[in-house]
């Protein structure tokens, strides 16, 4: 996702070769977190049929889901934590700590849409023992809806009038009005269930003060031992877990830090790992190291993409309080759609995709991709400077000084462009600078480690949400087949700002009331046509507003060892999912 100044440079590629190439099998839970630039340790201390190991380049830093921003935060806690259910690669819904999946057809689904009543199943335990009832999820609403908590994870629930338990084992959720995105709530990894007797003492201003948040307690087939933010996490089977003789592992070791590169020889051609995440490396690196015959790639195109979000606000100006990318200031220069336009048609996808991505990746033009029926077909992508030349021209910065960037009223056209340590993102960047600079615009790039950017620490200002530059690159989209939440994240109310902890969403601040009264119109519509088409305008405005910039359609790229089975990929949760499935071959 973005980029940190103070803990990573951009490798160059011979650096990267040559970090990985010190790779050693000494895995150990002492170790210290490994930058980008440092090998990676791996522990061979357990019996190989008894530890899975699993090597993700960007280090998880919390295991409370509802106060994580970054990926690798939930894929840690989605091992522990559960949801009532989740969607398969198919888009079919998959019961979980749910006995079954409501439907008009059983009653659990209300016809005027405006409720919806899940059965749980009987006799889960907590991995401390204690019983798993409907109180648990009650509480979880309570927490995540509370404004003094700050949960990442809020605008999903803000549909919600009420949760109720109508027993131990059944829950009805109460909407303010007819619902038909009802399949959003406690679903997948943003809908993971937290223990009340856990969490009741810090459902407030204090919940990141909650021991859980490092040490949690779930009702997975894993229970978490040891937690070194930034560094690794250590699994041991939940001797409570409901389905016999699962999982197949006794332990599990989460290791992070590193770098993609090294993660993905780690799994393919030394085999030292059983899986490594999100291998954003240039395709015929990873054609190489698959060759070596000791794993495989997982590839599979979902909803997410790489893109490039525009800071509505003005990064270098502050507050009385000392908020930057404060909404009190609009950019000096992206509040002019022309501008906005120009950096678009500057920016050559073609060359992006081919060089660095391959069969991992494809060039798209909007945010909402899949499911099918959302992709738009009334957008269309452009590389043509000549365009991004004449339209900043027309809005009248001109190089006045013979420096080579454009200015006006004093003002000089230069962006802060920043991202997450990754070869391929620093890559990318200095495709977009070349041409960038080409039509006159100074561009400085900025590299943040991944633990840091993709961090929800409100104290860190090098975070996501803080967003203190004036475009950022990152991987996103809509974790749900339905993506009325993703699209939540583009409303005025849920900009990311100080006085909400930089908790919400809209880390580019675009607030456009004709956006929002369409986001109302649809948050409502039950007929699903008349609904499809309000979501796709919404997707056409932001692109025709030039509020993002859409690039690749980047699939998610796993390496697997070829002694585990079981992994089955969902485009709509964590790779983790699945855990208490895999097992050896």
């Amino acid at each position: 996702m973005t980029i940190f100044n103070n803990f990573s440079r951009i490798q160059i590629f011979a650096q990267s070769l040559l970090s990985i190439l010190l790779l050693t099998a000494c895995f150990s839970p002492n170790s210290q977190s490994p930058t980008a630039s440092t090998p990676i340790a791996i522990s061979n201390a357990s019996a190989a049929s008894n530890t899975l190991k699993l090597l993700y380049w960007q280090a998880p830093t919390i295991l409370n889901p509802h106060l994580a921003q970054g990926s690798k935060d939930f894929e840690a806690s989605r091992i522990t934590y559960e949801p009532l259910a989740s969607f398969d690669k198919e888009g079919k819904l998959v019961p979980f700590l749910a006995a079954e999946i409501p439907s008009l057809e059983n009653g659990g689904v209300a016809k005027d849409g405006k409720s919806v009543t899940w059965k749980l199943k009987q006799g889960v335990k907590w991995s401390d023992g204690k019983p798993f009832t409907a109180a648990d999820v009650v509480f979880t609403y309570q927490f995540v809806s509370n404004p003094a908590v700050g949960a990442t994870t809020a605008a999903n629930y803000q549909t919600v009038k009420s949760v109720e338990a109508l027993n131990d084992y059944t829950v009805k959720i109460n909407f303010q009005e007819p619902n038909p995105a009802w399949s959003l709530l406690f679903i997948s990894s943003n809908g993971s269930i937290i223990p009340r007797h856990i969490f009741e003492k810090y459902n407030g201003s204090n919940a990141r003060e909650a021991p859980a948040n490092l040490l949690p307690v779930g009702t997975g087939p894993y229970r978490v031992v040891d937690f070194k933010p930034g560094d690794i996490v250590i699994y041991e089977a939940n001797s409570f877990f409901r389905e016999a003789n699962k999982p197949f592992f006794k332990r599990v070791e989460f290791k992070g830090g590193g770098d993609a590169t090294s993660a993905a020889r780690a799994v393919l051609q030394t085999g030292d790992v059983d899986f490594a995440w999100k291998l954003q490396v240039e395709a015929p690196i990873l054609k190489q190291l698959e060759a070596a015959g000791k794993g495989r790639l997982d590839i599979s195109f979902g909803s997410y993409s790489e893109r490039i979000i525009i800071n509505q606000t003005d990064p270098n100006k502050q507050t009385k309080d000392g908020e930057r990318s404060s909404i009190e200031f609009p950019h000096p220069f992206f509040k002019d759609l022309k501008v906005r336009q120009a950096f678009n048609y500057a920016i050559d996808r073609d060359t992006i995709n081919q060089q660095l991505y391959g069969q991992t990746g494809r060039v798209v033009t909007n945010i909402l991709i899949a499911p099918d029926i959302y992709n738009s077909t009334n957008t269309k992508y452009e590389f043509d400077l000549k365009k991004a030349t004449t339209l900043l021209d027309e809005a009248g910065w001109k190089d006045t000084n013979g420096n080579g960037i454009r200015d006006k009223n004093g003002v000089e056209l230069k962006v802060l462009f920043q991202t997450s340590v990754n070869s391929v993102r620093q890559k990318t960047q200095e495709i977009i600078k070349q041409s960038l600079t080409s039509i006159g615009v100074g561009v400085e790039l900025k590299s943040i480690d991944s633990s840091i950017f993709f961090s929800s620490d409100p104290a860190n200002p090098d975070t996501l949400a803080h967003f203190h530059a004036d475009l950022q690159m990152f991987n996103g989209g809509n974790s749900n087949p339905d993506p009325g939440s993703s699209l939540k994240a583009w409303t005025c109310n849920e900009i990311s700002q100080k006085k909400n902890n930089w908790s919400k969403r809209n880390t580019s601040r675009y607030c456009n009331p004709e956006y929002d009264k369409l986001w109302q119109q649809s948050n409502t519509e039950l007929n699903p046509q008349q609904r499809r088409q309000l979501i796709i305008q919404m997707n056409d405005l932001l692109i025709k507003d030039q509020a993002v910039i859409p690039l690749i359609s980047r699939a998610d790229v796993n390496g697997v060892s070829n002694r585990i089975t079981g992994i089955d990929s969902t485009p709509w949760d964590d790779a983790t999912w699945n855990i208490k499935d895999w097992r050896l071959k």
